[in-house]
C-alpha cells in the first residue's frame, strides 16, 4: 500500500473528528483500488480558503478560492498533491443540503481521480470520470454528487 499523507493546516477541519485524516487515507486507497491503479504516494492538504485562493491564482490564474485543487507530480514514487478548502467546502455542503464530512470525502475522491489522470473538461472525459466517482462514493454511503441539486466540483 502506498502512503497517503494528510496535512491539517486549517484547524476548522478538526471539527470533523480526530479520525477524519485516517478516513481520508482509506478513501484515497479505495480510489486507487476502484481505478485499478497502484500509484506513488500522495499528500492531501486540508487548508483554508486563503490558501486555496493563493494556489488557484498561482497555478490557474484565477483570483478566487476553489473547493479542491490537484497537482500531479508526474513521478513514479510520488503521485502528487490534493488541496481542499474548508470554507468553500462548508458553504457548498450547506447549499446542497449535505454534511461537510460527505462533501469533503467527495472532493478528496475527485482530487485523487484527477491525480490518476481522470478529467471532466470534455463531455467524453466526464462520461468516464463521473460514473467512477459516483460508484466510489456509493461504496462509502455518499449520495451521487451528479444527481440533481449536487454542488459543483472543479
Amino acid at each position: 500500500m502506498r502512503r497517503v499523507i494528510v496535512l491539517v493546516e486549517e484547524p476548522q477541519w478538526r471539527t470533523l473528528g480526530r479520525g477524519f485524516p485516517a478516513e481520508l487515507r482509506r478513501v484515497a486507497q479505495g480510489v486507487f483500488k476502484a481505478a485499478g491503479a497502484n500509484p506513488g504516494n500522495l499528500t492531501i492538504l486540508l487548508a483554508d480558503d486563503a490558501r486555496l485562493e493563493a494556489l488557484n491564482a498561482q497555478f490557474r490564474g484565477k483570483q478566487r478560492p476553489t473547493n479542491v485543487l490537484s497537482f500531479p507530480a508526474g513521478d513514479d514514487d510520488y503521485l502528487g498533491d490534493v488541496a481542499v478548502a474548508y470554507g468553500v467546502t462548508q458553504r457548498e455542503a450547506q447549499d446542497a443540503g449535505k454534511s461537510i464530512h460527505d462533501h469533503a470525502l467527495h472532493l478528496a475522491v475527485h482530487g485523487v481521480l484527477h491525480l490518476l489522470g481522470y478529467d471532466h473538461e470534455s463531455a467524453r472525459e466526464a462520461r468516464i470520470m463521473e460514473p467512477l466517482e459516483s460508484a466510489i462514493l456509493a461504496k462509502l454511503g455518499i449520495a451521487d454528487p451528479y444527481a440533481p441539486r449536487a454542488a459543483k466540483v472543479g
